[in-house]
């Protein structure tokens, strides 16, 4: 939908505004009138552009799961008239469900691999039928990890004090498989105890299959909060923690005398029994590892033991483990009733993907190579227009090696490639900002293969992700990368120095991914961006704003293909308790049934970029580097990204992060000409005059929430005055781009 007329816009704006609730006297009345500073942009036209965009394609945003009734909610024609009209064009599916360890129904009609007992392996159906409106998150009964990235609301089977139930890895790593020796593939648990302890003994009551080879060790070293941390030390083998034949059912084994004081242990299994549990008929219960129960603890003189495990069937009842993969299998019974996600008939009839095309997930850690090749038939045979598909989602903040993942990509690549192997494939959504600081080195996986921490730190999860590709010669099977873009976890920290050292750290993390070895011709994609991950006030204020305009124009100096704007559809503000703090990525504030309060700063700064610094449609645009005069720091106060459209406009997008000094700017080119950007023109500028946020806990949202200031501008030289925290957008004649 193209944009409103501006006198609508206004009205509906006002309409918001007469409904709000008194909130009383607003904390501040109107700033003086705030100092200001001159400054010039030269625009580089000697260099040439910097990127060349579409915006229909570059500019985007994500949809996502939710609580369950919460599409029919969304997917409203007054909601969506709402949220196609910021203008961002592209559209990305985000799956809830890989993060949830969760297998995705992404069609409620299909077939199990063991029908009779309604259970197995899920394969979604993939002819069309009914439109799909909801679909839904299958929890894996036999599940390992006690926490997950989601709501977290399992639990580990390895410790919830039921024999009957077991973890079991993924039998889609046996050889069978990957085509690969099992030696190449090593699964894991590892226990997380809290504190140091004495250990002396392991109790593993083993299921079907067990594993005949497998040795048991303990962390030496600095103890992090998380094993996905990055701590000085190595994992040391029990000087008894070494089997080369075992066998099943109850085993204690005794692993050191005296005992050893420790925090993490982790138990290495190399070969399976491949014997399947009684009953079984699919091969796949063949494949793998299983084990029901893990105890550690100390075993006294008298023969007495001592556990240090908690069991019980809740994350906040048991000691936290953690394990290399799980197995896909799940029951009818498993659905998991609280979440959903939108039907992807909903998603592609919903007029946000703007009949143009789209980019849909894939599950990898937690599905099938049948369903994912089933649901790209659907896809293809309800005649949805595709650009890419993400294949998995977040996998690095999962616990998961990079080998692993990479034999499971590979698979369903192969999948998908049967339906169509002209596609696109890609991924996997990095969780992890890709700063040098935290190269993606995760104590739980790291020297599997012996080597020590230190020297894994030199082979990021990136890096061997890479690799594992490039050996087996399946390089172009990964066509794009996609990262997560939420920089800033410590929201509690003041937010203007974290809003001036955005922009580099973007440039950092690009840096890093390349020197990981992305190569410089792999198109990269924002598949989520935001201030944060956590709720902060920053969200849904005019800093949102601010940071949402940089990132976004940063990126594509960087040579980005393409961002996707999080907190497309309306949602309430979210607590966070560490510092009394209620925000959410969102483009409209609302109440607890989605129903819209008022569109969020973040709203009026994407219309911004997408209706009025780009041209709206399939032109293509050619992107300048703009340097700010005088210049000599780092971390700028005032960005500038530049444009030269297809209307042979030039504009300008202009980010002034100075909270209390305005800028006055003018516009040079640098070239042979010297010219500078003269009218006729206009200016769009968004700042406090437009967007005052009150925060009142649940309730907030803001008292001010104005579109941009439009200001027609003569012909001549333009100057333009940016308010203190603004974001504008400047258009005027220059020379030829």
């Amino acid at each position: 939908m193209r944009s409103l007329p501006r006198l609508i816009l206004t009205l509906a704006t006002m309409a918001i505004l007469v409904t709000l609730p008194p909130w009383g006297r607003l904390q501040a009345q109107e700033a003086a009138i705030p100092p200001v500073f001159s400054a010039t942009v030269v625009v580089d036209l000697a260099a040439g552009p910097v990127n060349r965009f579409i915006p229909a394609r570059a500019l985007g945003a994500g949809v996502d799961g939710h609580s369950r009734g919460d599409s029919d909610a969304i997917y409203r024609p007054k909601v969506l008239r709402a949220m196609a009209g910021v203008g961002l064009r592209s559209l990305t599916y985000r799956l809830r469900t890989e993060l949830g360890i969760e297998a995705w129904h992404w069609n409620p009609r299909g077939h199990w691999s063991d029908p009779r007992h309604r259970q197995g392996y899920w394969t979604s159906d993939d002819h069309p039928g009914a439109p799909i409106r909801v679909s839904y998150g299958y929890r894996l009964p036999r599940r390992g990890n006690t926490i997950d990235q989601a709501d977290n609301e399992g639990y580990s089977r390895l410790d919830d004090g039921d024999p009957t139930t077991c973890w079991k890895s993924n039998p889609y790593l046996d050889k069978q498989y990957t085509g690969e020796d099992n030696s190449r593939h090593p699964q894991w648990l590892l226990a997380d105890l809290g504190e140091p302890m004495a250990v002396d003994t392991l109790r593993l009551v083993w299921g079907e299959p067990f594993a005949t080879r497998y040795r048991v060790e303990y962390w030496e070293g600095e103890n992090p909060r998380d094993p996905d941390e990055f701590p000085e030390g190595r994992w040391q083998p029990f000087p008894q923690g070494m089997v080369d034949d075992g066998y099943g059912g109850d085993i204690t084994l005794r692993l050191a005398a005296p005992p050893v004081t420790l925090q993490y242990l982790r138990v290495v299994l190399q070969t399976s029994s491949n014997t399947p549990q009684p009953g079984a008929t699919d091969p796949r219960d063949r494949l793998g590892f299983a084990v029901r129960e893990v105890s550690i603890g100390v075993t006294q003189p008298d023969g007495a033991f001592t556990d240090a495990v908690r069991h019980g069937r809740s994350r906040t009842s048991q000691t936290r483990f953690f394990v290399s993969s799980t197995d896909p299998w799940h029951r009818a019974r498993d659905l998991n009733p609280a979440t959903e996600q939108p039907g992807v008939d909903r998603v592609f009839g919903s007029g946000l993907t703007h009949g143009l095309l789209a980019m849909i997930p894939v599950g990898v850690l937690y599905d099938t190579p049948a369903n994912g090749a089933a649901l790209l038939r659907y896809l293809h045979r309800r005649g949805y227009p595709l650009n890419r598909i993400e294949l998995g989602e977040e996998p690095d903040g999962q616990y998961v090696t990079p080998e692993d993942f990479g034999a499971l990509y590979l698979q369903m690549a192969d999948a998908l490639h049967t339906v169509d192997a002209t596609l696109p494939l890609g991924g996997p959504s990095l969780q992890n900002t890709p700063l040098e600081e935290f190269p993606q080195i995760m104590m739980a996986w790291t020297g599997l293969d012996g080597a020590a921490l230190e020297e894994a730190a030199e082979r990021p999860w990136l890096t061997r992700f890479l690799d594992y590709l490039k050996v087996r010669g399946r390089s172009a099977d990964f066509a794009f990368l996609s990262f997560e873009w939420y920089p800033f976890d410590a929201i509690c920290e003041p937010s203007q120095p974290q809003l001036l050292a955005a922009p580099q750290l973007l440039a950092e993390g690009i840096t890093t991914l390349h020197q990981q070895g992305v190569p410089p011709e792999l198109p990269l994609l924002i598949s989520e961006y935001g201030y944060s991950a956590f709720a902060t006030q920053a969200e849904v204020d005019l800093r949102g704003a601010l940071f949402n305009a940089d990132a976004v124009g940063r990126f594509l100096t960087l040579g980005g293909a393409a961002a996707y704007l999080y907190g497309y559809e309306p949602s309430p503000v979210e607590h966070q308790p560490s510092c009394d703090n209620w925000g959410n990525n969102t483009l409209f504030v609302s109440d607890q049934r989605r129903r819209i309060r008022a569109p969020t700063a973040t709203y009026h700064g994407a219309r911004l970029l997408a209706q009025q610094w780009v041209l709206p449609g399939d032109g293509a645009h050619r992107l300048y580097r703009a340097q700010v005069e005088p210049d000599g720091k780092t971390e700028q106060p005032l960005s500038a990204y530049a444009v030269y459209r297809p209307d042979s406009r030039w504009a300008l997008l202009l980010v002034n992060k100075d909270p209390a000094v305005a800028r006055e700017i003018t516009v040079h080119f640098a070239g042979p000409d010297g010219e500078s950007l003269r009218g006729p023109g206009e200016l769009f500028r968004f700042s406090a005059a437009q967007y005052v946020w009150q925060a009142d806990g649940p309730n907030g949202r803001p008292v001010r929430s104005l579109p941009a200031e439009h200001t027609l501008l003569p012909e001549g030289p333009i100057t333009v005055n940016l308010p203190p925290w603004s974001v504008s957008v400047v258009r005027g004649i220059g020379p030829p781009g």
